[in-house]
């Protein structure tokens, strides 16, 4: 272990050699400021580490839903926006429609979410599913395939486009976004 009388001997030969108790203040002032700095940059590396990347905050949750609205759900107490779904605000009827729709799918159930670690707004980005006769089903694929979301392409790389039924584009409104 090094003391500052070898810190001191080192900078200045011996310790004998200061002349002044202001010297020795300001020898360890600078030793205080270099053990701040790396503090800092300690402090700095850590808030990255857990917050900077997208990977370290991709999971996986599962437990009961409570439904924000058609494209977010609330699992085991975390919002999730339900990637490359666009649907109605709750402002209108349509909205409110879907809401409704996922109230009912998702009552009772076991909700499962992949979350890919992106976030907007409150809320994590992710695929939810349920198991229906023994299969995992897509929450999003069923709220668009039932008429009451839109595939958001710009998102969903328009994976969902197909289950589209005719009519809903016309009916439904698009997010500008999408």
């Amino acid at each position: 272990m090094i003391w500052l009388d070898d810190i001191i001997a080192r900078r200045y030969g011996t310790s004998e050699s200061l002349s002044s108790s202001d010297e020795l203040a300001f020898e360890l002032t600078k030793i205080a400021r270099r053990f701040r700095n790396l503090k800092h940059l300690l402090t700095v590396f850590t808030i990255f580490l857990f917050f900077g990347t997208t990977s370290v905050n991709a999971r996986e949750i599962s437990g009961s839903a409570y439904v924000r609205d058609a494209d977010t759900v609330v699992v085991a107490g975390t919002p999730v926006r339900l990637n490359g779904v666009d649907a109605p605000e709750l402002s209108n009827r349509y909205g409110r429609t879907a809401k409704a729709f996922m109230e009912r799918l998702l009552r009772g159930e076991q909700v499962f979410c992949d979350l890919n670690g992106d976030r907007t707004y409150d809320r994590w980005v992710g695929t939810c599913f349920i198991e229906r006769d023994g299969q995992w089903v897509d929450v999003g694929a069923v709220v668009i395939a039932n008429g009451h979301a839109l595939d958001c392409q710009r998102y969903s790389g328009g994976r969902y486009r197909s289950l589209e039924p005719a009519g809903a584009r016309s009916r439904l409104p698009q997010s500008n976004y999408c």
